[in-house]
């Protein structure tokens, strides 16, 4: 089997505003477990109560991408920084 070779270069990594669109996910993930929990008992009879955990859980691990994405943010601001003066980025 030959192995596969790519016929043109990746495109750069797209940056956007990451901080907002993680905190609106997670605000979507919440809304969404709010309004299913006035049903839970429909849910539960119906065997589908895992669909109002599984928005509980999208909260929970989007308030810790939004940690982790605004200690990277502030990472990449401080390296950009320190490549502008000159600079040696801090390791952490």
């Amino acid at each position: 089997m030959a192995k596969w070779t790519p016929k043109h270069e990746a495109p750069e990594p797209l940056e956007g505003p990451i901080v907002p669109t993680i905190i609106g996910g997670t605000i979507l993930w919440f809304v969404l477990f709010l309004v299913q929990l006035p049903f839970y008992g429909w849910f539960d009879d119906r065997g589908h109560a895992w669909w109002v955990w599984t928005c509980l859980a999208g909260t929970g691990l989007g308030l810790y991408g939004v940690y982790f994405v605004k200690k990277r943010d502030t990472a990449i601001k401080r390296a950009a920084a320190a490549a502008k003066d000159g600079e040696a980025p801090a390791a952490e």
